[in-house]
């Protein structure tokens, strides 16, 4: 016998285990994101509630498995090596393309990952064995792949993203039409009443429902439940109704902090029965394929290329260990992952209530569908009453929410959280009890975003944004069924043309690319934690807002000194790494800067009333630095372009002129930043006398440029650039000086 395939099915064992902690970071956010959006509990809690669902999910999703050894195609059409060729190339692929995706910090689908990877991979197996057939042509394709099923899946998938958005925005549009965001004041019996259909609707989809995929629960009580299901529904709603009235009433816990525990229970066990197929099902599928042949070849000599996998389309348990030790390496990853963080914020602040970060920018298909459904709801509120529209209005009005300072306000509601968690479980239950690999991703984020625009989260200052950020998502899910399907056709391919070589290089490959993308996310997590870094102001008087702006203003300064200098030597050795290295500098800064700008609405509403003028302090000095910034971007992008279109580098006597210009400049920051580290600021006055020392300086060497260039220079091109440098150093200069003059007269005056 030849050890390969042990030592295939023993890799399939390993890449398992690593697909799990890639699948978990990814799908982290399908069961997370609600209930800490919310902020109704604690983050301990929610993984504990969470890490209790994985583990009794796992433990239910043995029916789940069948989908990977017979759900895409027919494996009585291949012979054992086949086969194994396809599952290699199926784990390479998913491992390689989930980590891919949770180092962007998108969430993609690990169900279409698995589901197109498993196509390419038997497409392209299919295609080798009729190449290599005398009597088989193209047509015969369908043979080998089940059609039938593998579309029944694909369509599934694809309606899933409507039918989620859909029913997420209906029931949330009637719960917060019924509930209002003032559902604290309403009477108790209605947060009961929510409570009682909410907990019903899990319980019956959740457990019944999931009553189909468990191995371990005993077949007499299965057939009693399934028989008594209309009197189980009606009991639990009374027994779930009468709970949750006991926990307002008596415990005066809120109800909708109860659904969101139980919810987020309900989608993890969820997620884990439908998507643990994903991660486990093609290894453990290997496992039972090697097991059939194995045995075969002790009593009859079979060849692995002669041993059709007929056996695979038969109805085979899972070992309840394997679907527990699963679980819990799910459970560990979820606690450790810091890339789930990552994937969990961009549903997160698509779907925040209130003004977040835009991650995305918008482009003409986002605008185009903001503009369409601006002009529908124009056309369908022309048509209510306006009774009927100022009701609708004043359930949608927001109470004031007090918070502590530095405490962020959470991104939605409990009832939305609720919805989503409840909505979005029952959907992916109803799929695993339909045997259908739903993509949980698509359910929950789709589900998120439709409630989101029901809640008027979507509003005109970021609807563009947020259309542009499901868009971005959505095509990011395409992008990933069209690579799975072409990546794993090729791994396929090279596995075939040569196992014994192209599994290990495939194999150092994965671990390769694995390693770089860890120290490259690490790399990345570093850096946005960069203390240096400017920072937004918290205080709400004058007094703090100046001390807080020292800080910001000798960052800007320190970084104004290196970027320029950077610049000046980049040109005097015609570096164009160093120039470009420059001008990410300056978009750096500048997009920190932006940042600050666009929270100023809030900066101004945080501050007291006794200290409106700090306001007006804040926001000249933003336009100063502003400024600043623009005159390095000028600088930087016009040195970067001269020296990447080759051409002619400065004359001596024109970089001996910047450098000098450079050190008078290099000695003034320096010494603006010392003013403000040690914070002696009675030393700007000092500071400001130097202004027309270093203007005339930079006059001089116009005048000498002027002279220059009616008697020796020869270079338009270089002649530009350097004018263009000594006008706007001047700019930059004169923009740092009254950023001074503006500091000091408002210190003066404190």
């Amino acid at each position: 016998m030849d050890n390969i395939y042990l030592l295939m099915v023993i890799v399939l064992a390993v890449l398992a285990i690593a697909d799990l902690v890639v699948g978990v970071s990814n799908d982290a956010v399908n069961f997370l994101n609600s209930a800490i959006g919310s902020k109704a509990i604690s983050f301990k809690t929610i993984m504990i509630i969470a890490s209790l669902g994985i583990a009794f999910g796992a433990m239910s999703s043995s029916g789940m498995m069948e989908v990977a050894r017979k759900g895409i195609f027919v494996p009585g059409e291949f012979y054992f090596d086949e086969i194994m060729i396809i599952f290699m190339a199926v784990m390479i692929t998913d491992i390689l393309l989930l980590d891919f995706f949770n180092t962007l910090g998108m969430p993609t689908s690990t169900t279409v990952s698995i589901v197109f990877e498993l196509l390419g991979a038997a497409v392209v197996m299919s295609l080798i064995k009729i190449a290599q057939s005398n009597t088989e042509t193209i047509s015969d394709l369908g043979n080998y792949i089940n059609t039938a099923k593998a579309t029944e899946i694909i369509l599934g998938i694809l309606l899933s993203v409507v039918v989620a958005f859909s029913i997420g925005a209906l029931i949330q549009y009637i719960s917060r039409l019924l509930l209002s965001f003032k559902f604290k004041d309403k009477a108790s019996w209605v947060g009961a009443l929510f409570g009682g259909i909410a907990a019903t609707a899990i319980t019956y989809f959740i457990f019944i429902k999931g009553l189909k995929g468990t191995s371990f629960i005993p077949g007499d009580f299965k057939e009693f439940v399934f028989t008594n299901t209309p009197l189980i529904v009606t009991i639990s709603f009374v027994v779930w109704t009468g709970i949750s009235a006991l926990i307002t009433n008596v415990f005066k816990v809120s109800v909708y902090k109860f659904i969101i525990i139980i919810g987020t229970f309900a989608i993890a066990m969820a997620f884990a029965g439908n998507d643990l197929v994903n991660f486990i099902g093609v290894p453990i599928g290997g496992w039972q394929a090697y097991e059939a042949w194995h045995a075969a070849w002790l009593e009859t000599g079979v060849a692995a290329s002669e041993f059709s996998m007929s056996a695979l389309g038969k109805k085979v348990p899972t070992p309840q260990f394997l679907l527990f030790g699963a679980g819990i390496i799910m459970v560990v990853t979820l606690w450790f992952s810091n890339k789930a963080k990552g994937v969990l914020k961009t549903s997160i602040d698509l779907s925040s209530q209130d003004s977040v970060k835009e991650r995305f920018q918008p482009n003409f298909l986002s605008r185009g569908i903001v503009r369409l459904a601006k002009g529908s709801s124009n056309v369908f509120t022309s048509m209510l009453p306006e009774a009927v529209l100022n009701k609708i209005d004043k359930q949608y009005q927001k109470p004031v929410i007090t918070l502590e300072r530095g405490e962020d306000a959470p991104a939605f509601d409990m009832v939305r959280a609720a919805v989503n968690l409840v909505v979005a479980s029952i959907l992916i239950s109803i799929a695993t009890s339909m045997k259908l690999p739903l993509s949980t991703t698509y359910v929950t984020f789709m589900v998120a975003m439709g409630t989101s625009l029901a809640d008027r989260a979507w509003g005109r200052e970021s609807a563009v944004y947020r259309v542009a950020g499901v868009l971005n998502v959505i095509g990011g899910w395409f992008f990933t069924a069209f690579s799975a399907f072409v990546a794993a056709g090729i791994v396929a391919f090279l596995i075939h043309w040569n196992v014994k070589v192209m599994i290990p290089v495939l194999l150092l490959l994965v671990v390769l690319l694995l390693a770089r993308s860890y120290l490259a996310y690490k790399k990345k997590s570093t850096s946005s934690l960069d203390p240096k870094s400017l920072k937004k102001s918290e205080s709400s008087t004058v007094q703090g807002i100046i001390s807080e702006s020292a800080d910001n203003i000798s960052n800007v300064v320190s970084r104004t000194n290196k970027i320029y200098t950077d610049v000046l030597k980049g040109l005097a050795k015609e570096d164009v790494k160093t120039l470009k290295k420059s001008r990410k500098g300056v978009d750096k800064l500048d997009a920190e800067i932006e940042e600050l700008r666009d929270n100023i609405f809030y900066f101004i509403k945080n501050l007291d009333e006794t200290s409106v003028r700090g306001s007006s302090f804040y926001i000249t000095i933003l336009a100063y630095l502003t400024d600043m910034t623009q005159s390095l971007d000028f600088i930087s992008k016009k040195s970067y372009k001269h020296i990447n279109n080759n051409h002619r580098k400065l004359k001596f006597n024109q970089i001996k002129d910047l450098q000098e210009i450079d050190d008078s400049l290099e000695g003034l920051l320096s010494e603006i930043e010392e003013v403000f580290n040690s914070r002696k600021f009675e030393r700007i006055s000092y500071v400001l006398t130097r202004k027309e020392e270093i203007i005339e300086l930079i006059s001089d060497k116009i005048t000498r440029q002027i002279e220059r260039t009616r008697t020796e220079e020869e270079s338009p091109k270089n002649t530009s650039l350097y004018f263009n440098i000594l006008l706007e150093t001047k700019d930059l200069v004169t923009s740092i000086m009254n950023l001074m003059d503006e500091y000091y007269t408002s210190y003066k005056k404190e």
